[in-house]
């Protein structure tokens, strides 16, 4: 149908929004509630235009256009419209721009600085000031900053399923809470960070460590590890202003050189031991008559959500630790081993696309190597130490760079140091959605069949797709599998468990749009563009990996044969394997670990 936008004629298609009309042809309505396939509640106002013919002006990201329609963007009356809406929201935003985490990133400022407005007209009229919310692990909520935009509810509702937060109160006194009131760390928050990803002014952030980790680095007593997920790699140079979807892992390992850190290495390690003991817990499942499907345990946001809402169906996810916890753990007693240093010495930090690796860090049962070594070093529980001691999100380990004035595009491309620092293309591909899938089969297949797998590459499981299915062929054995990402995809999957309906042997599921190249503590934006772009990095580096599955890093193999001895066995069932616990959602955090505890091992 043809419209008019502007005094120009404008084809589009039945159905689309005066918004997505108005961009096609290149012309910029500004937006704030508005989020793309999730969010369009047009509570903020900002898209307004004038209609010839409406009584009012109408909101573009919710109305629809009709034939003939004459839409004014730029009328003084929309435009005017826009500045009024703006300049109300600032009258009880906090002008705390200078220190905020995302001074120089802030839609609300941006806006601001393109509607010329310049002064605060409005006073307050919000009586009193919100407490800041950190009772979280892994976000903070300042209510201050909030605008009401709907973006986070939408996100933790829509995609993920999980409504840890929505509206609550009236007029004056609407604000974005939790259940009761009671802190994000205290209700069934899957600590996504998706809410964070979304936010456009910053009140809700990931808890900063980078403090911390300087901190660390400064003390000449201490040994600083740092391993890097593989999604950082195709993140973090957007965050260093490269184009979308850069892969820069020489670089990020230079740069991580550059802040100190005593060793540079590879959570793909991790990653590809994963799948030797997640590849062989699933063939003895099939072997033995153990609980199918089996679904993976990489994801921390994911293994909440199921703690929080599916408890019933904790047997069936692999006791696998994540690559994170197990690189960890093997830090902290192999590689400490191996070099003779004192494991208290150690201090790991990871780099994460991830908020919810902070969580999991913190996990009362993520200490496998002080259990270790409690007994050979004669430890006091005063000395008790986590297996990672520092997560860090990729837009902290920007931060990091930019304070050390690291021109990061210029640096050399740089190795990953030995022994922790090898991996296969598997690994690498763990960052997007059906990677954990993908490189799982591979070990799998030859595992089970004792043959060469020739074509490594399943495509059937790639794509960004909420949910895909696959029938793999094992040598004449056919076995059905699924990918999620999303927790309300992973819901449906779960759904069809409690039914007795799910056909699958083995299910992949990623808490984030895309998996982890989607992650919380990715740059911002983060949308379905980038995710695609991120995700052919990926794929681009496993593609010109020398080795492409898991079990055939020769790295794996020495740890096997110097100190696991076999997958599963008693070592890695110590060191590489965990437990879960179905969680009330309004425990205090003290409540939470004793009852971690007292279910450990």
């Amino acid at each position: 149908m043809e419209i008019n936008i502007n005094n120009r004629p404008v084809q589009v298609a039945e159905g689309t929004t005066i918004l997505e009309a108005c961009r096609s042809v290149g012309i910029d309505v500004p937006t704030l509630c508005y989020l793309e396939d999730v969010s369009q509640n047009a509570s903020c106002g900002v898209c307004v235009v004038e209609v010839k013919g409406a009584k009012s002006l109408l909101r573009s990201c919710i109305t629809q256009v009709t034939a003939g329609m004459e839409i004014f963007t730029n009328s003084p009356r929309a435009m005017q419209a826009r500045k009024l809406n703006v300049e109300l929201l600032l009258a009880n935003h906090p002008q705390d721009c200078l220190i905020c985490d995302r001074n120089g990133n802030c839609e609300l400022q941006k806006l601001t600085h393109a509607l010329g407005i310049n002064t605060k007209r409005f006073a307050r009229t919000r009586k009193g000031y919100l407490e800041k919310d950190e009772s979280s692990l892994s976000l903070v909520r300042d209510p201050e900053k909030c605008i009401l935009c709907g973006r986070c509810v939408a996100v933790c509702s829509q995609m993920q399923g999980v409504r840890a937060i929505d509206f609550s109160g009236r007029g004056l006194k609407s604000k974005v809470s939790t259940f009761l009131d009671a802190g994000l760390g205290l209700v069934a928050c899957s600590n996504c960070g998706q809410c964070a990803l979304v936010c456009p002014t910053g009140a809700i952030t990931e808890r900063n460590s980078v403090s911390e980790v300087w901190s660390a680095l400064q003390d000449p007593r201490r040994i600083i590890l740092v391993q890097t997920a593989p999604a950082v790699r195709v993140g973090i140079g957007e965050a260093m202003g490269m184009p979308y979807g850069s892969l820069v892992t020489g670089q990020m390992v230079a740069g991580l050189r550059r802040l100190g850190f005593s060793k540079v290495f590879d959570t793909n390690f991790a990653a590809d031991l994963t799948i030797v003991e997640e590849g062989n817990e699933l063939l003895h499942r099939i072997k033995t008559g153990g609980t199918l499907p089996m679904i993976t345990s990489c994801s921390p946001g994911w293994i909440k959500f199921i703690e929080d809402f599916y408890p019933g169906q904790l047997k069936h996810l692999s006791t696998c630790k994540s690559p994170q916890q197990m690189f960890g753990a093997v830090a902290k007693t192999y590689y400490a081993e191996k070099t003779g240093i004192d494991p208290r010495k150690i201090v790991v930090v990871s780099i994460m696309p991830c908020t919810a690796k902070k969580y999991e860090a913190k996990r009362p049962e993520m200490d496998g190597a002080f259990r270790y070594w409690k007994e050979k070093l004669n430890l006091k529980n005063e000395e008790h130490f986590f297996d990672v001691d520092f997560s860090l999100t990729t837009r902290e380990l920007a931060r990091m760079f930019s304070e050390s004035g690291i021109k990061f595009s210029s640096l050399p491309e740089e190795q990953f140091d030995s022994p922790l620092g090898e991996s296969t293309g598997a690994a690498v591909i763990f960052g997007a959605t059906g990677g954990v899938m993908e490189a799982a089969l591979r070990t799998a297949y030859e595992a089970y069949t004792g043959k060469t797998l020739q074509d490594v590459n399943f495509t059937s499981v790639r794509g960004l797709q909420g949910i895909k299915e696959a029938d793999i062929n094992l040598d004449g054995t056919v076995i059905k599998v699924a990918v999620a990402n999303t927790l309300k995809n992973a819901g449906i999957l779960l759904e069809q468990i409690k039914d007795g309906t799910s056909p699958y042997v083995f299910i992949e599921v990623m808490t984030c749009p895309g998996g982890c190249l989607g992650g919380g503590g990715q740059p911002i934006p983060t949308n379905a563009a980038i995710r695609e772009k991120r995700a052919a990095s990926i794929y681009y580096e496993d593609d010109h990996k020398t080795i492409r599955k898991s079990h055939e890093n020769p790295e794996i193999a020495a740890i096997y044969a110097d100190f696991f001895k076999k997958p599963l066995g008693e070592k890695s069932h110590r060191l590489l394997h965990t437990h879960y616990v179905e969680r009330d959602p309004l425990l205090s955090p003290k409540q939470e670990r004793a009852l971690l505890k007292n279910n450990s091992f």
